[in-house]
């Protein structure tokens, strides 16, 4: 069913240079399959048979089907629509030397070194007003723009043998020579706004360069931005092809995950609680009613995994040791920094058991924590049975990345079957899927 997915996942990631590009993607897709937007800000009217999202600061969005308003629970997928990056800063021409350089700081934490020498340019969101109303125009100046360069090895001889960067004095991107005043100029031309009327922007550097498909066997595929829009690409694919069942399907795409979700557009913010409120209000349930649906849901909460590298095989727990290519690894972590219990491992196994879906699993060295994602943020608002999952791939938070052409299929076709069942909660330790 998805035999061509490798190239629209690099379509995907062409076009969506920063979160704010991803969810205006994933709102033109939702609408193409007949979705209607829904607006925080005033009152809903969900109707039985409904398609809707709802968008929050252009950076998030949820979306959800009404199959009938005596729903039983709700089945979600979640994801994060942010990566690693350089945020420019306001103000931010620095001139120097003959140079014009841009002053940024980091967002999320991300591998440095990779950003060297390669060409980048700008993309993001600027603010203007018009008619009294303030609007978010994106932009994305689609060409080579800026380049961070490296130091020459003849003025640093032990280059080579490890190297500490500064992110105020090392990566500050060149942009031009001459005179600053220039770079918000070409923000406003790309956007087709004068300068002047720009008011606000968030911004970010991003790498030029369409992704691709190598190996012997064509079995890789890079890109920047794969954690975590493969997996945002394969749920939103498996969201719009999935049939109703007597569960509410819900897509989450959440912003700022990289920087802990703390946010009104995060996990770790009100969004999937308010909307899944706002869910059962406009179909008639009650609190109590609300509660038990609650209690028969599930959440695939669905971030990028680490697969063991060939170079550093030590890094690796010596027994759970995912590799590209070879299903998708379920993560445990003992502290909880992810979610995944027994019985959400058992119940997501067999989704996949059902779909011909291969899994593996992952850990952590016992000497070497690791980061948490969206499924334990998002369960201290709304309490939910909680797998997290993810895609096996390679330098993980570089601004190109490595994974398996095999793999994106294998969860979009997984999350398609998760979408077909109703997760119940039986009670005195017992939980159904039908």
């Amino acid at each position: 069913m998805y035999e061509n997915i490798n190239e629209e996942l690099l379509d995907f990631l062409e076009q969506s240079p920063t979160c704010f590009h991803v969810i205006a993607n994933i709102r033109k897709a939702l609408k193409d399959a007949g979705y209607e937007e829904l607006t925080e800000g005033r009152v809903w009217n969900l109707q039985e048979g409904g398609k809707y999202f709802a968008v929050r600061n252009e950076s998030s969005v949820i979306a959800f089907r009404i199959p009938r308003k005596d729903f039983t629970g709700f089945m979600i997928a979640a994801s994060h629509s942010d990566s690693p990056s350089f945020k420019i800063k306001t103000n931010p021409e620095i001139a120097r030397e003959g140079y014009v350089k841009l002053n940024v700081e980091r967002y999320g934490g991300m591998l440095m070194a990779p950003w060297f020498d390669r060409p980048l340019s700008a993309a993001g969101r600027i603010i203007v007003q018009e008619d009294g109303v303030f609007k978010t125009k994106l932009v994305n100046v689609d060409r080579d723009l800026l380049m961070i360069p490296n130091l020459a090895i003849h003025m640093d001889r032990t280059a080579n043998e490890g190297h500490k960067y500064n992110a105020q004095t090392d990566m500050e991107p060149i942009i031009a020579q001459g005179e600053a005043g220039q770079f918000m100029k070409t923000i406003a031309e790309a956007c087709g706004v004068k300068e002047e009327d720009i008011l606000a922007h968030d911004l970010f550097l991003y790498a030029r360069g369409r992704g691709t498909v190598w190996g012997i066997n064509r079995e890789f595929i890079s890109a920047g931005h794969l954690d975590d829009l493969q997996c945002s690409f394969a749920d939103l694919k498996a969201f719009i092809d999935s049939e109703s069942t007597d569960s509410v399907p819900v897509l989450a795409v959440f912003d700022n995950e990289e920087v802990g979700s703390g946010t009104k557009q995060g996990a770790n913010s009100t969004f999937l609680e308010d909307v899944l409120s706002r869910i059962g209000d406009g179909c008639g349930k009650s609190a109590e009613q609300m509660k038990a649906a609650a209690a028969s849901s599930f959440m695939v909460s669905a971030d990028n995994a680490h697969a063991v590298h060939p170079n550093y095989a030590d890094k690796a727990d010596p027994v759970n040791r995912p590799q590209m290519n070879k299903g998708i690894v379920i993560k445990y972590n003992a502290n909880q920094k992810y979610t995944t219990d027994a019985v959400s491992a058992a119940v997501f196994t067999q989704i996949c058991a059902s779909a011909g879906i291969p899994v593996q699993d992952f850990t952590n060295r016992s000497d070497m924590p690791g980061g948490s994602t969206l499924g334990n943020i998002s369960n201290s608002h709304i309490s939910l049975n909680t797998v997290d999952i993810g895609l096996a791939q390679l330098a993980m938070h570089s601004p190109y990345e490595t994974a398996g052409t095999k793999d994106t299929a294998y969860l979009a076709e997984a999350v398609r079957k998760f979408f077909s069942v109703s997760f119940r909660d039986e009670g005195q330790g017992m939980w159904s899927l039908k």
